[in-house]
């Protein structure tokens, strides 16, 4: 199970992405925010006690609350379903407005959900319990006053939230992750289910002709070969014009969440459709979290001559940004190409795990600064002094030498794709980092020694001397 959500509601122009951008970013501990990912909706981890380090899921639903989508009975049904998935939800309302007949039903739609309501009064700068008193008759107990924009009252909001958070020492253990893991994404309906179940060779996820028929992130644990693997087949991810059903923004965070978990990634793509706007948003999440690639283009046998030529150069242009991925050619319905998928799986999960030596990195830098020495940056030339590996999954190089505050991109592609070649890394990203070494001497007195004072004072005495003839 993931982490606990906080959903923010209320009508149109009462601050909630201002308190969700007080939330997540005002606190420093801003994890993932894909803010764009559907369109209009924003999600982010945030730690809301450092003490018990406390961390949850808010969620921004902006535009679930419109004028478009409430109707004279109060928020649509499936905005409700939606709501029924959080932990704890705050109902903002605006101190400056008073209470107006929408909030009037969008309360009385919540009562209805049975489930921690926290009224959150907004824009109540310098206003007492007294001035929020007619908020009482919205039927959800004591109004918390805040200020969103200044940040006032925040805190007190916080600690009110956290004893209604679930104890997540109670919550039953998270799915097991056996081996290599491996998680599917795609958008709807682009067989990743499918191809999950020819993996497997048994109908082990619901594969129909329905887009989004994934309710939840499953894990799959299976071996072959000798070697284990835990397959996350993940829902589908819409674009901002089908994200109507009710669980939908839940099934994106728990995607995220499978995301996270993940060793190596599979994108599945249809090849009649190519790559779209959103497979684009997809790409750019897997990037940023640095996750081992393949593409797999499915569905590639209903396409003639031409139309493969044509998908392969759209695909060049397109997936540019993530060339060290991977692009392999499957139908998933017949199996064709799906048992070729295992060797770069299992070469990826090494790839990205594997802990390389600190003297055949700087060997490999040696040949590096050989090849092309570091530029002057600002009259300074760089200087690189050993390199070491600092992390993986994906592997992650940091460089220690002399003024590399602002390495230029040119030498960053130069060293990352040197250290890929002589590393014979694939389908993984390679992460790099520079620290400069401080100066020792920054702030030391330089102390004199009885003879060098001596000799200071001598030179004095010489100078005035000569001024004085002069």
């Amino acid at each position: 199970m993931g982490l606990p959500t906080i959903s923010l509601v209320g009508r149109p122009n009462v601050g909630k992405s201002t308190l969700f951008n007080r939330l997540s970013n005002s606190r420093q501990a801003l994890v993932s925010d894909f803010e764009g990912l559907t369109r209009d909706r924003q999600y982010a981890e945030v730690l809301l006690d450092d003490d018990t380090q406390t961390f949850a899921t808010i969620i921004d639903t902006g535009g679930l609350t419109n004028e478009d989508n409430i109707v004279d009975s109060g928020i649509q049904g499936q905005v409700l379903s939606a709501l029924e998935e959080s932990d704890v939800i705050y109902f903002i309302v605006s101190s400056r407005d008073g209470v107006i007949g929408l909030d009037l039903e969008i309360a009385a739609q919540l009562r209805r959900l049975k489930k921690d309501i926290l009224l959150v009064c907004n824009k109540a700068e310098g206003l007492d319990e007294t001035a929020a008193a007619e908020f009482y008759e919205l039927g959800l107990g004591e109004p918390k006053l805040i200020s969103a924009e200044h940040g006032q009252g925040i805190a007190d909001l916080i600690d009110d939230t956290l004893p209604l958070l679930p104890n997540l020492e109670h919550i039953e253990d998270e799915e097991e992750v056996e081996g290599i893991a491996v998680a599917v994404l795609g958008r709807p309906n682009v067989g990743k289910s499918t191809l999950i179940n020819r993996i497997l060779g048994e109908e082990r996820v619901l594969a129909i002709d329905l887009p989004g028929t994934t309710r939840d992130s499953i894990y799959i644990p299976f071996e072959r070969e000798g070697q284990q693997y835990t397959l996350i087949d993940t829902a589908g991810i819409r674009r901002k014009r089908s994200t109507h059903e009710k669980i939908e923004i839940f099934s994106i965070i728990k995607a995220i969440d499978a995301l996270d978990r993940s060793h190596v990634v599979i994108l599945v793509l249809d090849a009649h459709e190519g790559v779209t706007e959103q497979d684009a948003t997809l790409l750019g999440m897997i990037a940023d979290k640095g996750r081992a690639l393949l593409i797999v283009i499915n569905k590639w046998d209903g396409l003639d001559d031409y139309q493969k030529s044509e998908v392969k150069r759209k695909l060049d242009v397109k997936l540019s940004f993530v060339n060290y991925a991977s692009v392999h050619y499957i139908s998933a319905l017949h199996g064709s190409g799906v048992g070729k998928l295992f060797a770069p799986i299992i070469k990826s999960y090494k790839n990205a795990g594997t802990q390389h030596p600190t003297s055949t990195l700087n060997k490999i830098l040696e040949s590096a600064n050989a090849g092309h020495q570091p530029p002057p940056v600002k009259g300074r030339r760089l200087k690189i002094k050993y390199v070491n590996q600092t992390d993986v999954f994906p592997p992650t190089l940091t460089f220690h030498g002399n003024h590399l505050q602002s390495v230029p991109n040119a030498y960053d592609r130069y060293l990352k794709n040197f250290f890929i070649e002589a590393l014979k890394l694939t389908n993984t990203p390679l992460r790099i980092e520079y620290k400069s070494g401080e100066n020792p001497f920054k702030d030391t007195k330089n102390e004199l020694s009885a003879r060098q004072v001596t000799k200071k004072r001598r030179l004095m005495q010489f100078i005035k001397k000569r001024k004085k003839r002069k």
